[in-house]
């Protein structure tokens, strides 16, 4: 009887083992939509590139579809699933009604951002990222190095994300420097691709006075480093750009300053490990600076000794002596800022 007990459990371990490697077969595309071109530097190359590496290191294909707007994407999603894709990565928050509809219409897990509280086990995953604490390093760095006393925030609308950094970059501008204003202009409710908004937001905003510019925007986030590198600050220097989520040093002209890098190769790791683990759907990703998914980009604008007193600041914040907690809500992020006029 015992002999037999023992084969049994042997084969249920076994069918257990074959039923994960089964699961775990299944992940063998993913697709990720874009809604403009994986060029601009930011939100969209870096989340096609990331999509791209990750796949890679999973022995996983990965479908493209980009620069597909923020309209209706049913359509694409359907296309895509068509094509064999285990997993949908809707990569703006434009798609947080399409996505999940086509999920479930087709049975295909999907990914949305900034809407942590439509998770679905093995259906919906949200990850809505937030880079507050670089934001909170670069309010820092911008404080030390205004010249006016002034800098700005300008943002192409007011997700969850682009909150949670605007309020980290006043938070940290305001410890770095009692009474320093901080500017803040909204190009418009969804103008993330507006580059001719953002330049105009932008000139306004230095007028007023910043001579450093916190600039939140995808492809309006051109607009905004053109405002830059064009039009002086109230003292006749320059005025220099702070950006997120991706490195423009391949345009710089010597006006941006840093900017809040996110990599999200880890959180797209993290999906198709969860994926294949029937995990799926159960957590909300993140990103910070203690594994570097998070980072504070140097440029040779700024001075060496100015960087060393940053990096002291992150070694604070990593280590929990600088606790920076995340602001999604815009009525709170008001409270922080002063709106432009």
């Amino acid at each position: 009887m015992r002999a037999y007990w023992k084969k049994s459990l042997g084969a249920l371990t076994m069918l257990a083992l074959m039923s994960t490697a089964s699961l775990a077969a299944e992940v063998k595309t993913i697709a990720i939509l874009a809604p403009e071109q994986g060029n601009d530097y930011g939100w969209n190359q870096q989340g096609i590139d990331a999509a791209k590496a990750a796949g890679e290191k999973a022995g996983v294909k990965v479908l493209v579809a980009e620069g597909l707007g923020y309209g209706d994407v049913r359509p694409t999603l359907r296309e895509l699933a068509g094509e064999g894709a285990n997993l949908l990565i809707a990569h703006a928050s434009g798609y947080n009604t399409a996505a999940p509809e086509i999920g479930a219409e087709l049975n295909v897990p999907v990914a949305i951002v900034d809407m942590p509280n439509a998770m679905k086990a093995g259906k919906v995953a949200d990850y809505t990222l937030s880079g507050h604490e670089g934001a909170y390093l670069a309010g820092r760095l911008a404080a030390k190095m205004s010249r006016s006393g002034t800098v700005g925030i300008v943002v192409s609308g007011e997700p969850p994300s682009w909150n949670s950094q605007s309020a980290a970059f006043a938070q940290g501008a305001k410890a770095e420097k009692d009474g320093i204003k901080i500017l803040y202009a909204v190009i418009g409710p969804a103008a993330y691709a507006d580059a001719a908004g953002g330049k105009r937001v932008t000139e306004a905003v230095i007028a007023a006075g910043a001579d450093i510019v916190f600039g939140q925007g995808n492809g309006s986030s051109f607009g905004m480093l053109q405002a830059v590198e064009t039009t002086k600050a109230g003292d006749g220097g320059k005025v220099y750009f702070i950006d997120v989520i991706g490195d423009k040093s391949p345009i710089n002209k010597g006006f941006l300053l840093s900017s809040v890098l996110w990599n999200l190769v880890p959180v797209y790791d993290a999906m198709i490990a969860d994926l294949k683990a029937d995990k799926f759907g159960t957590k909300n990703y993140t990103i910070g600076l203690a594994d570097d998914s998070v980072k504070l980009l140097k440029t040779a604008e700024i001075p060496d000794g100015v960087w060393g007193e940053i990096e002291a600041v992150r070694a604070d914040v990593v280590s929990g002596k600088i606790k920076v907690e995340p602001v999604w809500d815009a009525a709170k992020l008001h409270e922080l800022v002063t709106a432009l006029k």
